[in-house]
């Protein structure tokens, strides 16, 4: 075990809690906690954008994939993903902005009613499950490589939710913010150095080399078969990522943390853009480990592909370069479980729990410390979903993809339709959700690897529901 790094590892670690409760300073009340006051400027907008959604499955779980398949195979995430973003600063972000609204779950109150409003906010928090416990297994994949299995992974994941719990718990967004930006600063310069050095080994000798390797050896296939059932497979996969993150409050949270809407706007789509940009760094460092350790590279792809990068930089590269790629990693992992677990904590309370309260007795600070008691149940219900998918050896990777099913089958129609179609209703809403979830449920029981997928069915149904729904009735 190299104590060394280790020691930094720890160090960065104590650092980034230390910003955390540093910001839980500036918590007055619940708008603090949630939307850091409204009061954030374009770059920190763009960092934490950028750096929420550069987590585990970017650094980790795309690459693993891009060598396990091929390009078609990240459809969902980076193209699907930074899709997602970019649509949401240009067609959302300014009119929610406008609503002055705490959580997503406001809008669908407003605009329809509370049934609308609690079983969307309780779908939009469920589908945050596997995104979290994506960055929470990361960390313990990264604590049980540091230590040289010293640590086992579900060790590591108990240990990393309980860092980012902590500073996530009494910070807030503030937190979220002020954390980011540290973190980004250090994914963007250590990720570039690294492909520096990476790029100066006589194996690599730069970026062609690697990159016509990598087109010789199929990797940059992209479309699908030239057959239907392919064909809808492939746009499914891009449009579970590219609709089904658009209705997530960490999206709008951040948006909503704009001092103007103007930022709100911009801060989202160049976040987005520099989110698709930047994901291709990773991929090249980890193609690069095939050509420098072959056999490495190929007993890990039959062990775990997600393996392969962080073992690469610790056995082929010098000291400095594994301590900036391991705070790096941990930068991008942390920066995204604490946004990701403040989002379902907050709907949750805000839009579920709240209401079951007596409001004549919950004032701002019994609403703050009930929404901290949400994240502290929640982040417990992660660490558990984390062990299990351990168990059954569900990759990183496929814990995103799964976790916007429920969002794209129920809640994405109602957002788009209460925002652009002036003659939709609280039936019309009713019966998308209805109908989605009751398509995307009903197959995935029966025909759960259908050329249509499930997801993409209640999404169709969803649609319907709201066309018939609202026609129907005034």
């Amino acid at each position: 075990m190299n104590h060394t790094l280790l020691g930094f590892v720890i160090l960065y670690l104590v650092v980034s809690i230390g910003i955390g409760m540093y910001a839980a300073t500036k918590v007055k009340n619940t708008e603090d906690y949630v939307a850091a006051g409204r009061s954030l400027p374009m770059f920190m907008v763009i960092a934490m954008v950028f750096a929420t959604w550069f987590g585990a499955e970017t650094v980790l779980g795309i690459p693993a994939t891009f060598l396990d398949e091929n390009l078609g195979g990240t459809i969902s995430d980076p193209f699907g993903a930074s899709l997602a973003l970019i649509l949401f600063g240009l067609f959302f972000a300014r009119k929610l902005y406008r609503m002055n609204l705490l959580t997503l779950g406001d809008f669908f109150r407003k605009r329809y009613n509370r049934p609308v409003e609690v079983v969307i906010s309780i779908a939009i928090a469920l589908s945050y499950l596997g995104w979290v416990s994506a960055q929470v297994t990361a960390l313990g994949l990264v604590f049980n490589v540091l230590s040289d299995s010293a640590i086992s992974q579900a060790e590591g994941i108990m240990i990393g939710a309980a860092v980012v719990l902590l500073y996530t718990l009494y910070g807030g967004m503030w937190s979220v913010a002020l954390t980011t930006f540290v973190q980004m600063t250090v994914i963007v310069i250590g990720l570039l150095w690294i492909a520096k050095l990476v790029g100066a080994m006589p194996e690599v000798n730069g970026i062609a080399p690697v990159v016509e390797h990598a087109y010789n050896a199929g990797k940059f296939e992209f479309w699908p078969e030239a057959n239907w059932a392919a064909f809808i497979t492939f746009i499914a996969g891009f449009l579970t990522m590219g609709f089904g993150s658009v209705p997530q409050q960490d999206v709008f949270q951040r948006a909503n943390s704009s001092r103007n809407e103007t930022v709100a706007v911009w801060g989202t789509v160049i976040g987005g853009t520099a989110y698709f940009f930047f994901a291709a760094v990773p991929i090249y460092l980890t193609y690069s480990a095939t050509l420098v350790d072959p056999a490495m590279t190929s007993t890990l792809l039959a062990e775990d592909a997600q393996l392969v990068l962080p073992t690469f930089v610790k056995t082929h590269l010098p000291l400095m370069a594994q301590i900036i790629f391991y705070g790096a990693l941990l930068s991008v992992i942390m920066s995204t479980a604490s946004g990701t677990l403040l989002a379902p904590s907050v709907t949750l309370s805000e839009n579920v729990i709240k209401e079951f309260m007596p409001q004549h007795r919950m004032s701002q600070k019994k609403l703050l410390w009930v929404t901290r008691a949400v994240v502290l149940v929640f982040s417990l219900l992660v660490v558990a979903y984390s062990l299990w998918a351990l168990q059954s050896e569900t990759s990183i990777h496929q814990m995103v993809e799964n976790a916007y099913k429920v969002t794209l089958a129920c809640a994405f129609i109602p957002l788009v339709a209460g925002l652009y179609w002036k003659r939709s209703n609280n039936a019309g809403a009713g019966l998308s959700i209805v109908l989605g979830l009751a398509a995307w449920i009903t197959m995935e029981f029966i025909a759960p690897e259908a050329a249509l997928p499930p997801q993409f069915a209640g999404f169709i149904a969803s649609a319907l529901g709201m066309f018939l729904g609202s026609l129907m009735r005034k």
